[in-house]
């Protein structure tokens, strides 16, 4: 692979939390321009909440990457499925005419649950960003897990909602560190292809990036990057690339380059609402019941599993609880989501034949993020897209890759910003509370302390060739380094360990893992299309030997 182009295996030529779940800036304060247009829904996925006594021959609990997948390739085999999904189907404009909320606007739709945001940026020039917000079932949970906030989409789509859709294939000589069960030729021959196809994944045109005004950013990354002796690399994405240059022309409505992707992304972002759900939705064999939770799981007297699912109401209540039976249940409701599910139905008796090895090896994907304050002579530009496009890689040399993100406040602010994926070794554990009832999580924020050492390989270099200084205002006051939080989490129900080698549960036939939670902890670049690719893997095995 080389310099100018990090490619998705199979993509040929260059034509992802802004970004969450993959890079992450937190405001844009671009207004949208463009003229007016009515906001295109999501792709329709069939829908209508689970009827109490219902039985299904497969239920998937969550509508991330790893479930939509196996929603697809079931419903294609002739399975009927149930989805069930906590969030809401995010489907519906609001007053505002949008779907989702701007980020520099965030409202009720913002958060899950919360009654203040909590921006992965706490702070700027000097004055602290978060605000009020009514308690609402919102699109981003930020949930705090033992010395960590974790940030994970909640609706009809999971983490491709706020994501910054980097579809970053890893290296192939990294492969077998992430997980060394799995065939890497198989992978990387089948199935890594499979899954860049059904996301939509493409590469920024280079020839429109070096002009383009809301990529300077970008291209200052690259001069610093390239001056310090670093390779720059161009990331996938599945965004609409067309699209965004529409933006940039002022011919549609600005959703990129209205700093829209924190909260969600109105128009250009392909998320599997768009790809593999409407896939889905067009076989007539899959359902969805969203602002459902999954709360019990256990063994049914004539055979598969009972499944007990509360009802939701849009200020987190109990409408009804709902008792129904399913043949073969797959656990998709991301790391976090699918690892305390688990570990409380392992430890409470309601599954008590689960491995031991369920709750371990959770890890953060090494994420931390830093700013640097630049000379004036190096402007990154007011206008920003909020779609990532490229990275530095020290992988090899100081394991560490950095996003080179965008900080679009509608100002220019002479500053780059960055989240880089570390090699850190750390790993956490969930274990069932009894005393209070609660699944815990024992990561330490002093755990991040190697991501630190491995980003520093880069920045302190660029710093020291630049005569630059890292920016101390965005993490709090005087505050280098963001490394309270992840966008990325992975573990929990590790692949060949708490299951076998194709995700399913030891001890009860018939239920599966199938998202992220295999992975264990690390994939040395942005997740989702490693966790898209070994769905498909799976789920290829399990139709054809256990169906």
């Amino acid at each position: 692979m080389n310099q100018n182009s990090l490619q998705s295996n199979d993509m040929r030529g260059v034509s992802r939390r802004r970004f969450i779940a993959g890079t992450g800036s937190v405001f844009g304060a671009v207004a949208l321009t463009g003229p007016a247009a009515a906001i295109p829904a999501p792709a329709a996925v069939a829908a209508g909440p689970i009827t109490p006594g219902a039985h299904v021959p497969a239920l998937v609990i969550g509508t991330g990457y790893g479930g939509s997948v196996a929603a697809l390739r079931l419903a294609q085999a002739g399975v009927d499925v149930h989805m069930i999904e906590m969030g809401m189907a995010w489907d519906t404009p609001g007053p505002d005419g949008r779907i989702f909320a701007n980020t520099t606007s965030p409202d009720h739709r913002s958060y899950w649950l919360r009654t203040r945001t909590k921006q992965p940026l706490s702070n700027f020039l000097g004055f602290p960003i978060d605000r009020e917000v009514p308690r609402y079932t919102g699109i981003l949970d930020a949930e705090e897990l033992g010395g960590i906030t974790v940030y994970q989409g909640r609706g009809v789509g999971g983490g491709s909602l706020v994501n910054g859709g980097m579809a970053v294939t890893p290296r192939r000589e990294n492969f077998g560190a992430v997980l060394p069960s799995v065939d890497a030729d198989e992978m990387y021959g089948t199935y890594y292809p499979r899954a860049n196809a059904g996301l939509g994944v493409a590469t920024v045109d280079p020839a429109w990036f070096e002009t383009a005004e809301c990529y300077r950013y970008a291209r200052v990354g690259r001069k610093h990057a390239q001056r310090s002796g670093f390779p720059f690399v161009f990331v996938p994405d599945v965004y609409d690339w067309a699209y965004m240059q529409q933006e940039a022309a002022g011919t549609v409505p600005r959703s990129a380059l209205a700093g829209e992707i924190l909260y969600g992304n109105n128009y250009g972002k392909k998320s599997l609402q768009k790809t593999y759900l409407a896939r889905a939705s067009a076989t007539g064999k899959v359902h969805i019941s969203a602002l459902h939770k999954v709360t019990s799981v256990s063994p049914a007297a004539g055979g598969g599993y009972t499944v007990v699912i509360d009802q939701l109401d849009t200020g987190g209540g109990t409408t009804a609880t709902k008792t129904v039976t399913a043949d073969r249940v797959f656990f998709a409701a991301g790391s976090v989501g699918t690892s305390k599910l688990l570990v409380r139905l392992k430890a409470t008796g309601a599954l008590p034949r689960l491995d031991d090895e369920i709750g371990k090896g959770w890890g953060d994907n090494g994420n931390v993020m830093c700013g640097r304050a630049n000379h004036m002579w190096d402007p990154t530009g007011s206008l920003q897209s909020s779609i990532p496009c490229a990275g530095i890689d020290n992988w090899a040399a100081g394991g560490a890759f950095a996003e080179v993100a965008p900080l679009p406040t509608g100002i220019e602010t002479y500053a780059s910003f960055y989240l880089s994926i570390t090699r850190n070794p750390n790993r956490a554990q969930f274990s069932w509370n009894a005393a209070s009832g609660r699944v815990e999580l024992n990561w330490q924020t002093a755990w991040k302390q190697p991501s630190i050492d491995m980003a520093r390989t880069i920045f302190d270099k660029i710093n020291a060739k630049e005569g630059t200084i890292y920016r101390t205002d965005l993490f709090g006051t005087y505050k280098i380094w963001g490394d309270h939080l992840t966008y990325h989490p992975l573990g929990g129900a590790v692949l060949n360990r708490a299951t076998d080698n194709y995700g399913r549960l030891h001890g009860h036939p018939g239920l599966y893992v199938i998202d992220g939670a295999l992975i264990p902890g690390n994939t040395s670049v942005n997740p989702f299309v490693t966790i898209t690719a070994l769905a498909e893997r799976n789920i290829e095995k399990i139709i054809a030997t256990d169906l």
